[in-house]
């Protein structure tokens, strides 16, 4: 089946003018690479799916569907090795109310909330919404091999007040795919210091290397299972982020009844809407995702060679998603880049500092190639002079 990645989706002044994040935040001559939201129709099996259940045209209190449940295990153990089960299944709207949920569940007021950074901004700021400690250890980023994990700051950064380490695997903003001495030395390091993991493992199904496939953290570490709480969603792969739904999966009984409880009163019921263009998505959206990847692997090489010809600008090519970190640090834009870039190329980027590394940007790849081809020769004319 062929899909249609390439025509534009009119996003700012559509038929009903349903309001975007994305593309509503800036006037309507800057091109939005900014919000991980991609500019490209959900799988074909989603939207009718959806239709199918709009139609029925009653939408009250919904429960998880156990096709779902058993949807999603079918998923894990063809695409991660990882056998998981129903019950280990804790549906809820968003992978943001988990990290908080988390962190009010497994820690106290005053314990230690540790996470790498670069990292997605929500991470950086889960300790403080909850009354517990901010902690921090930076990644090193070294000319030959890009962004590393660095395990020496990582243990240097805990004390006695740790509990909790908030992970991201594959890494966002990085694209980092972590090797597997990484994980053995960062596994190693959780055992020894008896933290609990979440596992935000939400880009897992966008690795764009050709072979590449994702195990989870607690699938490849079992010994990790019982203080694991690993986070999965289909609103990055199948384009899905404003259906809210998410899945926490926690192997542990005990562990899972303290995250459950810490949901009461807190959570919304789970959004019928986004249940069931999960369940279509991971049944039946295979087809779509591996179209998807061919596209995202051209975009990816469109982008790369562009940011070779933009002096001061680095790039290590992102191995997962559609998101790349860039350093501009020596591009001469001040100390602000993506301001820079807003104002004279009318291109609109994340910026690093909200990720905990100024100088930086992260730039969305996940449009059609018109008009990232746009956007990158608006870069070029700034950038290049």
């Amino acid at each position: 089946m062929a899909f249609d990645f390439a025509t534009p989706i009119d996003r700012r002044h559509p038929e009903g003018g349903w309001p975007s994040q994305k593309w509503h935040r800036y006037d309507d001559d800057v091109l939005p690479l900014w919000v991980a939201d991609m500019d490209f129709h959900s799988p074909p099996a989603v939207v009718e799916a959806l239709r199918r259940r709009v139609d029925h045209g009653v939408y009250g209190y919904g429960e998880v569907p156990t096709t779902l449940k058993q949807t999603l295990c079918d998923w894990s153990a063809a695409h991660y090795d990882w056998r998981i089960q129903p019950e280990w299944q804790q549906w809820l709207p968003g992978v943001v109310p988990a990290l908080h949920l988390a962190s009010m569940a497994l820690t106290q007021p005053g314990d230690g909330v540790l996470t790498v950074t670069p990292i997605y901004p929500p991470f950086l700021d889960v300790a403080e919404r909850t009354g517990r400690l901010p902690q921090q250890a930076s990644m090193v980023l070294t000319e030959s091999g890009g962004w590393q994990l660095n395990l020496d700051a990582l243990e240097a950064s805990i004390t006695p007040k740790t509990r909790l380490l908030l992970w991201c695997q594959p890494h966002n903003p990085t694209g980092r795919v972590w090797r597997e001495s990484e994980l053995a030395g960062l596994a190693a390091l959780v055992e020894r210091h008896d933290l609990y993991v979440v596992s935000d493992e939400l880009h897992c199904d966008l690795l764009l290397d050709e072979g590449a496939s994702h195990r989870p953290l607690a699938a490849a570490f079992p010994e990790l299972s019982a203080r694991t709480i690993t986070l999965w969603a289909p609103s990055k792969t199948f384009n899905l982020a404003g259906l809210t739904t998410a899945c926490a999966v926690i192997p542990d009984p005990a562990l899972r009844e303290r995250f459950a409880r810490a949901s009461k009163g807190i959570l919304p019921d789970g959004n019928v809407l986004g249940l069931v263009a999960a369940e279509a998505a991971y049944r039946e959206g295979e087809p779509w995702r591996q179209a998807l990847l061919s596209v995202l692997r051209g975009h990816r090489e469109r982008l790369v060679d562009s940011v070779a010809e933009w002096p001061g600008v680095t790039l290590h090519a992102p191995e997962s998603t559609y998101l790349a970190w860039l350093d501009m640090r020596e591009a001469g834009l001040g100390e602000a880049p993506h301001k820079a870039l807003l104002k004279e190329a009318r291109v609109a980027l994340s910026d690093g500092a909200a990720f905990g590394h100024p100088g930086f940007v992260r730039l969305n790849f996940g449009t059609t190639a018109a008009q990232l081809d746009t956007a990158l020769a608006r870069m070029d004319q700034v950038l290049k002079r």
